[in-house]
C-alpha cells in the first residue's frame, strides 16, 4: 500500500500535485511503479475493438515489451485487453490500473486475465478493497493512467470514446500522445482521427514511433 512521501511511491504522480490519489492499492511486483517514466507506456483504445485494432496493438506491445517497456493499460475489454495479454505472452512486464478494489476487478470477463496481471504484472488502484465500480471512476482513473506513463498511445477509439479523455489528461499533463490511424471508413478509428486532425496526438504507424515519443525530452 504505497502513499505519497513513502518508499515505492511512484514520483511519476508528482504531476497530478492535489489531484493525486492519497494511497494505491497494489498485487504484483511493485518495482513496476517506480521505475523510470519513459520505462512505461500507456496504450489504450476502444473497448468495441475491430480486428484491425487488436492486431496492430498486438505488434506494437510484442515490440514495445521486448524493448523492453512496461505496458500500462486499464484491463477493459478490447485494445486494453489486447495490450495487456501480448505483454503476458511474450514474457514482458504490464501493469493494470482498475477503476474499483483489487477484490472487484472489473469488467468481470477478464477476471483471468487480470489475476494473471497480478499475478506476473501488475494491478494497482486508488480505490480501496470492496470499492464498486462507477462512472466517476472511470474518468478519475484516467489521469492516473495519463500520469504514469511517458507517453499514451490510442490505437482505435470512437468519436466519444473515453480513451480519448485518457489523451486529454495526459495532454494535460505535459506528457506526449500518439494515436493510430485506420480505414477512413471505420467508425472505430473516427476518434484517433480526430485527436491527428486537432494536433492533440503524433502519427504513430510502428512501435518505434511509440519509442520516439517516449525518449522525447
Amino acid at each position: 500500500l504505497p502513499t505519497p512521501h513513502l518508499p515505492g511511491w511512484p514520483t511519476a504522480l508528482v504531476v497530478l500535485g492535489h489531484a493525486a490519489p492519497l494511497a494505491l492499492w497494489a498485487k504484483g511486483n511493485p518495482e513496476l511503479l517506480t521505475a523510470s517514466l519513459s520505462s512505461r507506456v500507456t496504450i489504450t483504445g476502444a473497448r468495441a475493438a475491430t480486428g484491425y485494432g487488436v492486431q496492430v496493438t498486438r505488434e506494437f506491445a510484442w515490440q514495445l515489451a521486448a524493448s523492453p517497456r512496461i505496458l500500462v493499460s486499464g484491463g477493459a475489454y478490447g485494445i486494453d485487453a489486447a495490450a495487456h495479454r501480448a505483454a503476458l505472452a511474450t514474457g514482458g512486464q504490464t501493469l493494470a490500473v482498475m477503476v474499483g478494489g483489487l477484490d472487484r476487478l472489473y469488467p468481470s470477463g477478464n477476471r483471468e486475465l487480470l489475476a494473471r496481471v497480478g499475478d506476473l504484472g501488475l494491478l494497482a488502484s486508488e480505490m480501496p478493497p470492496g470499492s464498486a465500480p462507477t462512472k466517476w471512476r472511470f474518468l478519475a482513473r484516467n489521469r492516473i493512467l495519463g500520469a504514469l506513463s511517458g507517453a499514451t498511445v490510442v490505437v482505435e477509439a470512437g468519436y466519444r470514446s473515453s480513451s480519448l479523455n485518457v489523451a486529454a489528461r495526459a495532454t494535460q499533463l505535459g506528457r506526449p500522445v500518439g494515436a493510430v490511424p485506420g480505414p477512413v471508413t471505420s467508425a472505430a478509428s473516427s476518434g484517433t482521427h480526430r485527436l491527428l486532425r486537432e494536433g492533440i496526438a503524433s502519427l504513430i504507424t510502428d512501435a518505434t514511433d511509440v519509442t520516439a515519443l517516449l525518449d522525447s525530452p
